[in-house]
């Protein structure tokens, strides 16, 4: 039979002293709460005399009930601390609220045999006739800290395999650009030597995300930033000999754009095709001219990137969706793969924006 909540313990008590000032819950119900709690529970006067205790607490410390109750609390505590925990429930009862107890420091218990293990505990002061009594709430997170440590370990051991994974990566795609090159230099033809430098080009720009990806150490996002001055550097000793008569300028916003792993590769390649597009076609013969990559985020939801120049420009029926060059197919495909959007503006050269969501779709809800 439950507790009649209107009966007052007897005074004599100290739970019931306790429970005179929680008319709601009987003696015996409250000592079974606290007797069957999966964590060990102890309760303490403001001598810091433990008046209260239970299974749990007897399992987890190792010390028979007899031997708890009348004790100061700070036997449960490592004796290098001891001290300075009784300055801190001293502190604690001078405005004892409900909370955790030694937040931002790592505490821990200490059993009969005066070994030790991490806790943590849970605050509560309970107003009674015989005064302020707090009820802690003791948890052992030695479990909890092994898992942590071997999902700790299996992380370190994930990234050091996406390093290894990035890095070879690089290194094979690099192996390939020398081959392109090798190749180019005994192709007889100068258009098949255009088309070995092209594809080069191409997988140098694959090369570079995975090389920024490697020294970063983050593998889910690239600096788009980084990613096009490091781009710019590497078209700029493609294309060396235009150097002095082309200049080429990179305008990028004060903030970090960051991109996702999965579409940094086509915005890369994109990115180069461009760029390379314009260095070939936009300046023939001996014209001079500049071209200007500008990066900027219009909106929080948007990435847009330009690739201007004051060259030749492109003819009127030149369309992307329509291009009948593999430079300009690889452009719409791109631009596909980053489900955006391109603009061609013919004024004074040419201009084409390309503008796509900064979040990936699959992200959006």
């Amino acid at each position: 039979m439950p507790d009649d909540p209107t009966v007052t313990p007897p005074p004599t008590c100290p739970v019931a002293q306790m429970l005179a000032g929680v008319p709601q819950l009987g003696e015996d119900s409250f000592r079974r709460v606290v007797e069957w709690s999966p964590s060990a529970m102890v309760m303490i006067n403001p001598e810091g005399i433990m008046v209260l205790v239970n299974a749990q607490t007897e399992r987890m410390f190792d010390y028979g009930r007899a031997a708890l109750i009348g004790q100061s609390v700070e036997i449960l505590v490592p004796e290098r601390v001891r001290q300075h925990h009784r300055g801190f429930r001293a502190g604690y009862f001078n405005d004892p609220q409900p909370r955790p107890m030694g937040i931002g420091r790592d505490l821990a218990g200490c059993r009969a045999d005066g070994s030790e293990f991490p806790i943590e505990i849970g605050l509560n002061p309970i107003a009674t006739e015989a005064g302020t009594m707090v009820l802690a709430s003791i948890i052992d997170i030695t479990e909890r800290q092994r898992a942590q440590l071997r999902l700790e370990q299996a992380l370190r051991e994930k990234t050091v395999l996406l390093n290894e994974v990035h890095h070879r990566v690089k290194n094979n795609l690099q192996v390939i650009t020398s081959l392109l090159n090798l190749q180019a230099d005994y192709a007889a033809d100068p258009r098949l030597r255009t088309i070995l430098a092209v594809s080069c080009s191409r997988v140098k720009a694959m090369a570079l995300t995975h090389q920024l990806l490697y020294e970063r150490k983050d593998f889910s996002r690239l600096q788009l930033g980084d990613y096009l001055e490091r781009l710019v550097q590497s078209i700029r000793a493609s294309y060396r000999g235009s150097g002095k008569r082309i200049a080429l300028r990179l305008a990028l916003p004060d903030e970090e754009v960051q991109l996702d792993l999965e579409r940094a590769v086509p915005c890369g390649l994109l990115l180069n095709e461009l760029i390379t597009n314009a260095y070939k076609h936009a300046f023939p013969g001996e014209r001079c001219g500049e071209i200007v990559i500008e990066l900027s985020k219009k909106t929080t939801d948007c990435i847009c990137f330009s690739i201007t120049d004051n060259g030749i420009g492109l003819p009127l029926d030149t369309e992307l969706a329509q291009g009948s060059s593999l430079g300009l197919q690889l452009v719409q495909l791109f631009v596909e793969q980053l489900h955006g959007t391109a603009e061609i503006t013919r004024q004074s050269g040419t201009s084409i924006s390309i503008c796509f969501p900064h979040a990936h779709p699959k992200e959006t809800p």
